[in-house]
């Protein structure tokens, strides 16, 4: 079968599981298309959002249509590096007990890594999940366990601020959108969710998902053939780099944003990481919209999940992040000219 072919299968796929989400998972159709992107674009995703909002269904679902593992571990501030490589305990005969910890015990056939409230854990635990996106690789028991198919997805607890540790510049640089998982704002769909006992029940619900969609085993690959096969313009191309310029000099680019003070706004721009990883989940975009090339509405798409984390402010600003960060990305959206 030709490249064009696999491709257009390979799209009716992705779709048909963005369809069976979006009927498990109410209410969430950008977020659920922005995790689509991300997964086949390998990269990984910081959750914001309130407790009991859906994310942990949202990324079961995932899995279960994925066809793959998935894996799960809850942030504590007594929580340990070796905590998510081994867990040991005495038995019933007190003879030690030594299991693989949530991590590694699916080892390659982990499709989704769930962290729930990433900054409740110690700066040394964040460093070995980093190291685990990073390489997909860790060392347990004397040897090596890979994961080459792992995506993982954290989430922060935005609302208590004592024992928490927030991830460092470098940290969030790792994840390759911030998506925002927030209640519906539709009047049925929040009906639905309170009164239908269909979504009082997860395992219930997540039962009635048909077999896998797809092989999860095949998106490094899909993805390598998405990226040789989406064509971004010498235009497009100029465009990425003003807007990436103007995320370091917003002020010098002509951004104006009520009662802030642009000069002093930001302390540092995207990465070249960051921005790379952009234009990989655009291509995506522009993919699952039947396109062979990338146009500004790709880029538009994935702009404010690819910045919105990558972006540092100044202190007297960090604290009002969800607020500007929206404000400031949808400023370059309008004031950069596109081609």
């Amino acid at each position: 079968m030709a490249q064009d072919q696999l491709l257009q299968s390979a799209r009716e796929q992705a779709l048909a599981l963005e369809q069976v989400v979006n009927t498990v998972v109410v209410g969430q159709q950008q977020a659920i298309r922005l995790i689509l992107i991300a997964l086949h674009a390998r990269g990984h995703v910081l959750l914001e959002g309130g407790v009991g909002v859906g994310k942990t269904t949202l990324l079961r679902a995932f899995s279960k249509a994925l066809g793959g593992a998935f894996g799960r571990i809850e942030g504590s501030v007594d929580l340990m590096p070796n905590d998510l490589l081994y867990s040991a305990w005495v038995d019933g005969q007190g003879k030690p007990v030594i299991e693989a910890g949530p991590l590694i015990a699916h080892g390659p056939d982990t499709a989704v890594f769930f962290f729930n409230e990433i900054n409740r854990a110690r700066p040394q635990v964040q460093s070995l999940l980093l190291r685990a996106m990073a390489e997909r690789s860790v060392d347990a028991f004397g040897r090596e366990y890979t994961f080459p198919h792992m995506v993982v997805f954290a989430d922060r607890n935005a609302v208590e601020k004592e024992e928490t540790f927030e991830l460092s510049a470098a940290a969030r640089d790792r994840f390759l959108f911030e998506i925002n998982i927030s209640t519906p704002k539709d009047a049925d769909i929040r009906k639905q969710l309170i009164f239908d006992p269909a979504f009082h029940d997860v395992d219930a619900l997540l039962a009635k998902l048909p077999e896998p969609l797809l092989d999860f085993k095949q998106l490094n690959e899909l993805d390598r053939q998405i990226q040789d096969a989406i064509f971004v313009s010498k235009e497009i191309e100029d465009y990425v780099v003003r807007l990436w310029d103007a995320t370091w000099h917003p002020d010098q680019a002509g951004i104006e944003l009520a009662d802030i003070y642009m000069d002093d706004l930001v302390v540092a721009g995207a990465s070249v990481r960051g921005m790379s990883a952009m234009v990989r989940a655009a291509k995506v975009s522009a993919w699952l919209e039947g396109r062979d090339h990338v146009l500004p509405d790709d880029i538009h798409t994935v702009l404010l999940p690819s910045l919105a984390h990558r972006v540092f402010l100044s202190p007297v600003y960090e604290s009002r992040r969800e607020q500007v960060m929206p404000l400031f990305v949808s400023a370059l959206r309008d004031h950069i000219s596109t081609p």
